[in-house]
Order: C-alpha cells, then sequence, then structure tokens
C-alpha cells in the first residue's frame, strides 16, 4: 500500500482517536465493565445505599492496603489458572465446563501426596521433589480427568458440555467421599471433612512475610505467558486454534483432529487441576471440602471477558478477585449485601456475551471476532 493511502485509511485528530478506541479489542469488556458498575451503582441506590462510597469501599478493600492488594493477589491465583484452563479450550473450539471438577480431584491428590507420601516411603524427601510430586501428580490427574470428555468428544461425538458436567458430579462427590472417609484428618478435634495438613517439604513459600500472598501467584503469571507462547509460537498451538475455527479445514490440512481434540482437552484439565494444587500447597496446606466451589464456573466467566486471551484473562482474573475481596469492605462501610457483587459480576458477563447491546447503546460500528466455543452437538 502507497504511503500516502496508508497515512489516509484512518482518520487524523479527535475522529481518529476515537476510531481507534472503538476498534480496541477490550473496547467491549471495558465499557462492559463500566456499564455494569453504573446500572449495579443503580441497584445499590435503589435499596437505600451510596454507590459512591459501596465503591469506594470495594477499592479500598482490593487496593487499599499491602495487606488489601495481597488477599486480591490470593483470590485471583486460581482463577488465573482457571480461566487459563477454559480459555486454552475455547481456542481449541471446546467448552469445558468440567474445570470444578478436574480442579477438586488436583486438589485431592496433591494434598494426598503432601500428607502421605514421607509416610509411605518412611523417610523426608527434600522441598524441590516432594513439592514438585503434589503439584505435578496433581496437575496430571487433572489433565486425566477432563482428557476423557476429550476421548469422547473426539471418538464417540459424545458433546463435552454434558460430559464434563456429569464428570463434575462424580469429581465432587468423589472428592466428598474421600474427606469423609478414607482421607479424612484422624485429629478427634477435627468435625470437618478435610485432609491432614500436608508437610512444610510440600508448600509452596510465601511471597512476603506476614502476607498471605504467594509463590503461586508469579507462578500463575509465568503460566499465562506460557500458554500465550504455547498458541502463538508453537506448531501444537497453530494447530489447536485450527482445529478450534474449522476441524475440516484442519483435516484436510493434515492435523490429526481427534489427537489434537484430547490433547486440548488434557492440557485444559492440567491447568484447572494446577489450579487446585497451588491453593493446596501454597494457602490451604490441607484439601478442605468446599473450598474451591465457583472457581470452575467463575473461570467460564474470566474467559468470556478476557476474550480468551491470556493476557486479557490476567486482566479478569484481576477484577474478578478484586471485587470477591473488596466486597467485605464495601458491606461493613454501606450495609449494603455483598450479593450486590455477584449482581454486578453477571451483568459484566452479560454484556460481553451479548456485545450488540453494548455496540448500540455506545454507538459503536463493526463486529468484533467471534468467540468460537463450540461447534454444535456432537460436533
Amino acid at each position: 500500500m502507497p504511503e500516502t493511502e496508508k497515512n489516509n485509511s484512518h482518520p487524523r485528530g479527535f475522529a481518529g482517536l476515537l476510531k481507534a478506541a472503538a476498534d480496541a479489542p477490550l473496547i467491549i469488556p471495558i465499557l462492559a465493565i463500566l456499564t455494569a458498575m453504573i446500572i449495579g451503582g443503580v441497584i445499590i441506590a435503589l435499596v437505600g445505599g451510596n454507590p459512591f462510597a459501596a465503591y469506594i469501599g470495594l477499592f479500598q478493600g482490593s487496593f487499599g492496603s499491602l495487606k488489601a492488594i495481597s488477599e486480591t493477589a490470593v483470590w485471583a491465583t486460581p482463577y488465573i489458572l482457571a480461566g487459563l484452563a477454559v480459555s486454552l479450550a475455547f481456542k481449541g473450539g471446546l467448552f469445558n465446563i468440567g474445570a470444578e471438577g478436574q480442579l477438586a480431584l488436583g486438589a485431592v491428590m496433591a494434598a494426598w501426596i503432601g500428607y502421605a507420601l514421607p509416610d509411605m516411603l518412611g523417610v523426608s524427601l527434600p522441598k524441590v521433589v516432594h513439592l514438585t510430586l503434589s503439584v505435578g501428580l496433581g496437575m496430571l490427574t487433572g489433565a486425566l480427568w477432563a482428557a476423557i470428555p476429550g476421548w469422547l468428544k473426539a471418538y464417540t461425538g459424545g458433546h463435552e458440555v454434558i460430559n464434563t458436567i456429569m464428570m463434575n458430579y462424580i469429581a465432587l462427590n468423589l472428592t466428598s467421599f474421600l474427606l469423609n472417609g478414607p482421607m479424612k484428618d484422624p485429629n478427634p478435634l477435627n468435625v470437618s471433612a478435610r485432609t491432614p495438613e500436608i508437610a512444610p517439604s510440600a508448600r509452596l513459600s510465601p511471597l512476603f512475610e506476614g502476607l498471605r500472598v504467594h509463590w503461586g501467584f508469579i507462578i500463575a503469571l509465568l503460566i499465562a505467558v506460557l500458554v500465550w507462547w504455547l498458541l502463538w509460537k508453537t506448531t501444537l498451538g497453530f494447530e489447536i486454534r485450527t482445529v478450534g475455527a474449522n476441524p475440516d479445514g484442519a483435516k484436510y490440512a493434515g492435523i490429526n483432529v481427534k489427537r489434537t481434540i484430547v490433547l486440548t482437552m488434557a492440557l485444559s484439565g492440567l491447568l484447572a487441576g494446577m489450579a487446585g494444587t497451588i491453593e493446596v500447597t501454597g494457602l490451604n496446606y490441607r484439601h478442605e471440602l468446599g473450598f474451591s466451589i465457583g472457581y470452575g464456573f467463575d473461570a467460564i466467566a474470566i474467559a468470556l471477558l478476557g476474550k480468551t486471551h491470556p493476557a486479557g484473562v490476567v486482566l479478569a482474573s484481576i477484577l474478578f478477585a478484586a471485587m470477591r475481596n473488596g466486597g467485605t469492605r464495601m458491606q461493613f462501610l454501606t450495609q449494603i449485601p455483598v450479593d450486590i457483587i455477584s449482581v454486578i459480576q453477571a451483568l459484566i458477563l452479560l454484556f460481553v456475551a451479548a456485545d450488540a447491546i453494548i455496540r448500540y447503546v455506545y454507538r459503536i460500528r463493526g463486529s468484533e471476532e467471534k468467540l468460537v466455543l463450540t461447534r454444535g452437538w456432537g460436533g
């Protein structure tokens, strides 16, 4: 294209700035968040609260102190990993609703290796070995659990949505059985469904003395970079994205579509399992029943809000973590039910999913690149 034509391809000045903003890939999520906050403020006002005080409290509870920032990072860690799990499946044209169960089983395995392995072997393990085994086997458990619906999808046409939902029920009930039975903490003072504490050699260290944020947060950020590199810089990533966009075209190009489907689901489960292992080894030091409820389902909203891009997933995870962490402070200052946070999150997801609403309200022309979530029943 000639230089003069290239320079004139977009209007200059303020009009050009507006045009560039409208074409930005994150403009719809940003406007969705803004719109949801405005509507949330109206709801707060209707129930007798002060929207400005509520949002100030939300910010203070999320980022107003070192402790608040630490807690937001703690919440964000499993969100990032679970969100990446769902996003990776989306890139392959698959809808992994099973992150909740994959996360739970990953946590169970990590806890069992963490507390039982030294007794089984009769020796204390070096930290690098014990921690690696705990996290690695937990991730492998999540991968194997997700590979089952992936195999069913590839070789029988069974839809991954139904299969992952059913696998969730199996995983969560199996976890409940284990934590109430064979793996329950034998301490006579314990009345909860939980495992014994893992050994110190299977624990991630805190990042800062006196704060709960741990190295798992840094690992999650590094994993986001790794997922980006995998998807856009490797042959496997190209195959995953090609199968997700057009499986027939991928098959014609010589890509093993069935193998790629199974591998994509396995990698997705591996990331979800890692979310569970990091919570056990970095934060709770045991697996407690119900600690992860909602992570896998929130991950779907996070993946959508982040447009299935690793950087977007990280930002969306921090947003959701900030809302979860700051909700208590908001409630304390304004006496507004903390459930308003769930309402705002639902509105954000609604506006991101139905982006035509945002485009109509803000008069944004053009169309966004559509996400390939599934390819139809059994397709």
